[in-house]
């Protein structure tokens, strides 16, 4: 650079739009421009055909994409402090939650090959529900668990609704007949078992601790009660939306670039007079898991948007499909009231379907 010359004279490309690379390079004062990598790849091979690719390349294809198509690109926008703490809460809760299903399909799977019993009697309450995790600890085999009292049964139930019916069904369902295995692989089951209860035990209560942390940086957002008036958000699920979406003014200059991001806008492609439309298949995991959630619990609690939902699947459209295109319209809803400031209005979000649900 320059001596004379100023730092946000300076452009940066860069394949990402966040980060701490992308705050250290804003907080320096340069200009930067985040691509996706799919389009830096494009970019890359109008310079060669060849398919050569090294460090040094990938940096002159970035250089000359914001030289030549900077009026192309987005300059990045920095989100707040704030929601770089949600952010950082919010994944961290989410990815516990992933691994406690995952921990929770292999004790399923183990008890399925040794203690099938165990699946029927625990079933109502969910391998995960911490008196299920105290009984399979204390009789992780057929025949310690074919012993258990009922009292004993119901000491691991307290807290629950109904311990005595539900005690006496388990006693039930574990005494029953079932094909089970030899008594050292049992042995060695019952270990496999007690270790997963152990491991998702403490999942349990650090995710219980991280709710905690979620709703105590989220309910410091000016956005928060915004966001948690959108149909189908709660505290959890409204985090995630805006950790993923980021707060950084100009970010989404209109509620199709939201939406684009968000994954949830169909792509077209027309060769020709053939047109077709495809969901999009690259995108923020996170962030379509959240809004697929919050469709589903949408349709549960808000007329206008259940009408919206019936609406589509008249039309021969499946479930998943159909809640992708709620998701869309929850997104660009979400949008409006985000750039106004103002909370969610029933009669301002659906007024041009207020004909539709009347009828």
């Amino acid at each position: 650079m320059p001596e004379d010359a100023e730092t946000g004279d300076v452009l940066v490309c860069i394949e990402t739009d966040r980060g701490p690379w992308v705050r250290a390079l804003r907080a320096a004062g340069y200009r930067v421009f985040g691509v996706d990598p799919k389009q830096a790849a494009r970019h890359r091979e109008i310079l060669g055909s060849s398919g050569a690719k090294s460090d040094k390349g990938d940096a002159h294809a970035l250089a000359d994409m914001v030289r030549t198509r900077r009026h192309q690109l987005r300059e990045v926008a920095a989100d707040s402090d704030v929601a770089e703490a949600v952010k950082v809460v919010t994944r961290a809760h989410q990815t516990l939650l992933w691994e406690r299903t995952r921990h929770m399909l292999r004790l399923r799977v183990a008890l399925r090959d040794y203690f099938p019993a165990a699946l029927d009697a625990y079933k109502p309450l969910g391998l995960t529900s911490q008196a299920v995790l105290r009984l399979l600890v204390k009789a992780p085999t057929p025949a310690t668990a074919a012993k258990l009292t009922i009292g004993q049964i119901s000491a691991a139930l307290k807290g629950c609704r109904d311990i005595g019916g539900k005690a006496a069904t388990i006693q039930r369902a574990l005494r029953a007949g079932h094909l089970g295995q030899a008594e050292p692989v049992t042995a060695a089951y019952a270990a496999t078992v007690r270790a997963l209860a152990a491991v998702i035990t403490t999942l349990n209560e650090q995710i219980k601790t991280l709710e905690g942390e979620v709703e105590a940086h989220f309910g410091r957002h000016p956005d928060a009660e915004v966001i948690l008036s959108q149909p189908g958000l709660g505290v959890v699920l409204g985090a995630r939306v805006l950790a993923e979406f980021g707060d950084a003014p100009g970010r989404y200059a209109s509620a199709k670039a939201r939406k684009n991001y968000a994954g949830t806008s169909p792509i077209t492609r027309q060769p020709g007079k053939m047109r077709t439309v495809h969901a999009r298949f690259v995108h923020n995991d996170r962030l379509v898991d959240a809004l697929h959630l919050q469709a589903s619990c949408a349709i549960l609690h808000d007329p206008h948007v259940r009408a919206y939902y019936d609406q589509i699947r008249a039309r021969d459209v499946g479930h998943n499909a159909a809640l992708r295109q709620v998701g869309n319209r929850l997104v660009g809803i979400l949008h409006g009231c985000l750039k106004t400031h103002t909370p969610y209005d029933r009669a301002t979000a659906w007024s041009h379907r207020d004909h539709d649900l009347a009828a």
